[in-house]
C-alpha cells in the first residue's frame, strides 16, 4: 500500500492520502462548523470522547471499585479522582496527536519502528483487546444470566450475537454511533445515581475521601479483606487502558477541519478536549457512585459483595442493603451492566480495525474482523464456564485475571504516546509543554510499577 503524504514542515500537519486514513470510512466524515457559538462548535465535536470514557467504566472495573467501598469505604475515592486526572491528560495527547498528525497511535508507532518491532507490539495490543473483549463477554453474559435467568452457557454464546447489532449499527453512520454510546452512558448514570440516592450515604465523610489518605497506599488491612495498596492497585491498574489510547488517536480524527489553518487545527485541539474532559468527568462520576453505593451499602459486608451475581443478590437482601434493598434494584444493576458491556463491544470491534490496520497495514472487512476478535474471546470464557458448570464466581476471577494483559500492554502504548507527542520535531508548536512532558513520565513510571505489582501479586496469590 503506498502511503502517500505532504508534510507541511512548518506547522508540521499532514495530509494523507485517502488509502492511508485511520478508519477511512468515517474520516473526516463529520462537518465540523467554522462559524457559530461555543456550544454549536462543542455539540458538533462531541461524541468521540464518550466512545473513549466507555473504556473507563468497563465492567473490569466494577467488582474492584465497589469492592473498595465495602471495604474501606470512602478512603478510596481520592484514588478514584487520581485516576481520572490522569486519564484526562494521557488522552488529550492520543487525540491531539491525531488531529495534528493525522494519523493513530498505531500508525505512528509502526512508522517508527521496524517491520518485526511492529509485529511484536501489534502481537501485544492484539492481546490487550482480547483481554477487553474477554471483561465484555463476561460482563454483558452475567446480566443476561442475571435479568433472564438463562443459563451461564447460553448466555455466553448469546453475547456472540451483538456481532450483527455492531454492523447493523455502522450502517447509520458514526454519529449514530457516538449517539447510541451516549445514551447508554446516561443509562448506567442514572441507575447508579438512583442507587446511591437511595443509600443515603454520609455526605462529609463521602466528599473528604477525595481528600489523599495515606491509609490508601496501606499494606496492612482488616482479616479476610485485601490491603488498601492492593485495592488501590487494582483501581488504578484498570482504570489507564492501553486500547483507549489508540482508540482516541483515530476517532479524533472524524471531524473534518480546515488542515490549512493552524487556527482551526487548534480549534478543533480545543473542542477535542472539552470533550474528553467532558466524558471522563461522567466516567468519574460513575466510577464514584459504584464505590459510593459499595461504602454506603455494603461496609462490612465486602465478603457478600466479591462477584457480580454476589452483587445483584445484595442488592435484594435486607439483611445487607437493608431497608433499600428490592429486585428492582438488583434488576437496574444488571441492566447497568448489560449496557456496560454493550458500550464497550463497540469500542473494542473499532479498536481492533484501528490497530490491525496500522501496525500491519492490512485491511479486512469488519464483519470478519469482528467474528475472529469475538470467537477467541469467547473460547476461555466457554472453556471456564463449561469446566466449573456456570458458577459465576470462576468468570469473574476470569475477568480479573484478563486484566494482566492490560497491564503488560500499558507501558508499550504510553511510552510512544508520550515520547511522540512530547516531540517538537514530530508534533512542532502543537508538542506538550515541558510540564506536561515531565508529568507524563513521572505517571507512566508510577503506572508502570502498580502494574507490575498488580501482575506479580496476581500470579503469586497476593490478588
Amino acid at each position: 500500500m503506498k502511503n502517500s503524504t505532504s508534510i507541511d514542515p512548518k506547522h508540521h500537519l499532514v495530509e494523507k492520502a485517502d488509502d492511508t486514513l485511520s478508519l477511512g470510512d468515517v474520516n473526516s466524515s463529520i462537518e465540523a462548523p467554522k462559524d457559530g457559538s461555543f456550544w454549536r462548535k462543542l455539540l458538533a465535536f462531541s461524541g468521540p470522547g464518550a466512545l473513549v470514557a466507555v473504556g473507563y467504566m468497563d465492567p473490569g472495573n466494577w467488582v474492584t471499585s465497589v469492592g473498595g467501598g465495602a471495604q474501606y469505604r470512602y478512603v478510596l475515592l481520592s484514588v478514584v479522582l487520581i485516576s481520572s486526572l490522569i486519564a484526562m491528560m494521557l488522552q488529550y495527547m492520543a487525540g491531539k496527536l491525531g488531529i495534528v498528525k493525522q494519523e493513530d497511535l498505531a500508525q505512528a508507532t509502526r512508522d517508527r519502528t521496524n517491520k518485526p518491532g511492529g509485529i511484536a507490539l501489534w502481537l501485544m495490543t492484539e492481546l490487550a483487546l482480547m483481554a477487553t473483549d474477554m471483561a465484555e463477554v463476561i460482563g454483558g453474559a452475567i446480566a443476561l444470566h442475571l435479568l433472564f435467568g438463562w443459563s451461564m452457557i447460553a448466555s455466553v454464546l448469546t453475547t456472540a450475537f451483538d456481532v450483527i447489532l455492531l454492523l447493523l449499527l455502522m450502517r447509520f453512520g458514526f454519529r449514530k454511533i457516538e449517539a447510541i454510546v451516549m445514551t447508554l452512558i446516561i443509562t448506567i448514570l442514572v441507575i447508579f445515581a438512583y442507587l446511591v440516592i437511595l443509600s443515603k450515604p454520609e455526605l462529609s465523610a463521602m466528599f473528604g475521601g477525595y481528600l489523599p489518605q495515606l491509609q490508601a497506599v496501606s499494606t496492612h488491612g482488616p482479616k479476610g479483606v485485601d490491603s488498601p495498596l492492593l485495592m488501590t492497585l487494582g483501581i488504578v491498574g484498570a482504570t489507564v487502558m492501553p486500547h483507549n489510547l489508540y482508540l482516541h488517536s483515530s476517532i479524533s480524527q472524524t471531524r473534518k477541519i480546515d488542515r490549512e489553518s493552524k487556527s482551526a487545527v487548534h480549534e478543533a485541539i480545543r473542542f477535542m478536549t472539552w470533550d474528553s474532559n467532558i466524558q471522563l468527568s461522567l466516567a468519574f462520576v460513575i466510577n464514584s457512585l459504584l464505590l459510593i453505593l459499595g461504602a454506603s451499602l455494603f461496609f462490612g459486608h465486602a465478603d457478600s459483595v466479591g462477584t457480580f451475581g454476589a452483587m445483584y443478590n445484595a442488592l435484594g437482601d435486607n439483611a445487607i442493603a437493608g431497608a433499600v434493598a428490592s429486585p428492582i434494584l438488583s434488576t437496574l444493576f444488571a441492566v447497568a451492566l448489560l449496557a456496560s458491556g454493550q458500550n464497550s463491544t463497540i469500542t473494542g470491534t473499532l479498536t481492533g480495525e484501528i490497530i490491525m490496520e496500522g501496525f500491519l497495514h492490512m485491511r479486512i472487512p469488519m464483519w470478519i474482523r469482528r467474528v475472529v476478535t469475538r470467537g477467541l474471546a469467547l473460547i476461555p470464557v466457554i472453556i471456564v464456564t463449561l469446566i466449573y458448570g456456570g458458577e459465576e464466581g470462576q468468570l469473574d476471577k476470569l475477568l480479573i485475571q484478563s486484566q494482566v494483559f492490560l497491564s503488560i500492554a500499558l507501558p508499550f502504548a504510553m511510552a510512544p504516546l508520550i515520547m511522540f507527542t512530547s516531540s517538537k520535531k514530530i508534533m512542532g508548536e502543537f508538542a506538550n509543554p515541558k510540564w506536561m512532558t515531565i508529568l507524563g513520565w513521572i505517571v507512566f513510571v508510577v503506572l508502570t510499577g502498580l502494574n507490575i505489582k498488580l501482575v506479580i501479586d496476581i500470579f503469586t496469590g497476593g490478588a
